[in-house]
């Protein structure tokens, strides 16, 4: 009964629908408005889809540009690495090569890429271990000749790093020289200020950009070698500990630098002094360029008559990895005669004899064996020195011709 009354409307309700012309209308519109919507509807999620899968290209390249901007161009035209693999680490997160510009790189960023550490040890590649010669330096490099013959004929085993707090971007050194565009993205390093401390991670963390380099030393435009590059080499590679001057200094210019309010960060017991020009391995390196806990306390605690540069180094390196430094400098200085700066030697003073004297007239600990050979650099050597130097230096140190 209830089946034939529905049958019977939906007759009538066919036979009204056929009559009515305006009803085909309206059910034609929300037909079409209907289809419509559901065209646009697909064609935002296909638009979506797309947008996501572009963005994540993106995304990538994005975060692989920096690396790929590092890659070195010419950077081992001369090296053996070059055919030692076909993707070598350096061409992803190496340095960058002869160039001014390096990269844009902030300080931070720069530190947060410096510290990256690979898990695997085992490189996978043939990897020739090289010094990082760092020289920091007010301007020009005028004893720039000597350091030339010191570094001829070896080139697979250094990189060199220069930073500069005068702006000499339109005087550069010529393109037969070591230094020719080695000069790191620089800013104004001051005296006795954090400036100057900053100036030391930032040229630690471009040296650590190259993982070929295994030792990385500290030296000024003031410094000159005291060997040749094959004994200056083979003495810090073969080397167990860093070379970094740390002691405790009872002394108002030691001790009496401390603030307290570095407590309880940095104790007093714990409070150290020494050089500013260091040697460290890569381990000590990377350290130094990711420390976020004791950078900030000296900085904002240590400020003159407190000397960030004689401090904070020598404390940190001994708070956080101690067994690692032999707690002696290897750049010989002169502190004799008194004053806040070391004696600046003139070339009234270049002889073979006052050379020699710094070579092997010192007795020290190396590898645990006892030895002469305590110092492989010297400074402050003033630019007059250089005439006198390259000819006594050359057939004293054994430099190639």
């Amino acid at each position: 009964m209830k089946s034939s009354k529905i049958t019977v409307c939906v007759k009538e309700l066919t036979v009204r629908i056929g009559r009515d012309r305006s009803f085909h209308v309206t059910t034609t519109i929300i037909f079409c408005l209907s289809m419509a919507f559901v065209a646009i509807g697909l064609g935002m999620y296909i638009h979506d889809h797309i947008k996501r899968v572009i963005i994540s290209d993106e995304f990538y390249s994005t975060q692989l540009s920096p690396l790929l901007a590092l890659a070195p161009t010419s950077a081992f035209s001369n090296s053996s690495l070059a055919a030692s693999s076909p993707i070598p680490f350096e061409r992803a997160i190496g340095r960058a090569g002869p160039d001014t510009s390096w990269h844009s790189m902030s300080d931070e960023e720069l530190a947060w890429r410096a510290s990256m550490v690979p898990r695997i040890l085992e490189y996978p590649y043939n990897r020739t271990p090289k010094v990082a010669f760092m020289f920091l330096s007010r301007g020009r490099l005028p004893l720039a000749p000597l350091w030339e013959r010191f570094f001829k004929g070896h080139q697979n085993l250094y990189s060199i790093y220069l930073h500069m707090s005068v702006d000499l971007s339109n005087d550069e050194m010529p393109e037969t020289s070591v230094f020719y565009r080695r000069r790191i993205p620089s800013k104004p390093a001051q005296w006795g200020r954090a400036s100057m401390m900053d100036a030391e991670r930032r040229l630690l963390a471009n040296a650590l950009l190259d993982f070929s380099n295994e030792r990385f030393v500290l030296l000024s435009e003031t410094c000159i070698p005291l060997f040749n590059f094959t004994m200056v080499y083979s003495y810090l590679i073969n080397s167990n500990q860093s070379f970094l001057g740390s002691f405790d200094d009872p002394r108002p210019m030691g001790r009496g630098r401390y603030n307290k309010r570095m407590w309880p960060t940095v104790l007093l017991s714990e409070w150290r002094k020494g050089s500013q020009w260091f040697e460290v391995h890569r381990r000590v390196a990377v350290d130094i360029v990711s420390d976020v806990t004791y950078y900030p306390v000296f900085r904002d605690h240590c400020k003159p008559p407190c000397y960030m540069d004689e401090h904070y180094l020598p404390t940190l390196v001994t708070k956080v990895c101690p067994g690692a430094n032999s707690n002696r400098s290897i750049t010989w200085v002169d502190w004799s005669r008194g004053g806040s700066h070391p004696t600046t030697f003139t070339r009234t003073d270049m002889s073979q004899v006052f050379l020699e004297r710094i070579r092997h007239g010192f007795n020290c600990t190396y590898n645990g064996i006892v030895t002469s050979i305590c110092f492989l650099f010297t400074r402050k050597f003033h630019p007059n020195t250089l005439q006198p130097l390259l000819k006594i230096a050359p057939p004293l140190l054994g430099f190639v011709p």
